[in-house]
């Protein structure tokens, strides 16, 4: 496999390799060549959630839509370090999926402590999505006392980025929130017609 030994990547071996804990299936799967042997990874019975992560990322940055569905169960992981790799394997993935799933995760209620990545996916993919998802999460974010503030600000950012119409009401909505005034005004200034 023609792996690009990136930043996200050498991050994540340096991450996995201790709770690989010196399996000799970590070096293994490091240098697997065959994408038939990481997919098994994804499909085999009792796989220790590093050999699981390594493998769907492998497969994801090389295009592998079998590593979909692994890749976004990490997307929405308690361990902000998964969701970043995820993410970053998702983008390269390229799969038409990915947009809904992201924006699924993003407006989810019950997950909003874990969709700063989702958003911030959302924000990369440019897709359809993405605007109609990150507007219905800042408008949920806005309500008083909501703690998620660094989620409602990665919104803000994301629609500010996006410089769609569609997010101006939401955008003025943020405007009072000390957390958000500043970037919510530089996302109102990149809008059309600003």
């Amino acid at each position: 496999m023609d792996d690009v030994m990136d930043e996200e990547f050498r991050s994540l071996l340096d991450r996995l390799e201790p709770e690989a804990a010196g399996s000799p299936r970590y070096a293994r799967l490091v240098a697997a060549e065959d994408r038939e042997e990481l997919a098994r990874v994804l499909v085999e019975p009792h796989q220790p959630l590093w050999a699981r992560e390594l493998a769907a990322f492998r497969l994801g940055c090389a295009g592998d839509r079998r590593a979909f569905e692994a890749l976004v169960l990490l997307l929405n992981h308690r361990d902000p370090e998964r969701c970043v790799s995820a993410a970053h394997a998702l983008a390269r993935l390229d799969d038409p999926r990915t947009p809904r799933a992201a924006a699924a995760l993003a407006t989810n209620a019950l997950r909003t402590a874990y969709a700063l990545h989702p958003v911030r996916l959302l924000t990369d993919l440019r897709a359809p999505e993405s605007v109609p998802a990150l507007v219905t999460t800042l408008q949920r974010l806005l309500a008083p006392g909501e703690p998620h503030w660094r989620v409602a600000l990665a919104c803000v950012e994301g629609l500010g980025r996006l410089a769609d119409e569609q997010a101006r009401p939401v955008l003025t909505a943020a405007l009072p929130h000390p957390r958000l005034a500043a970037a919510a005004a530089a996302a109102l200034s990149r809008l059309p017609g600003e």
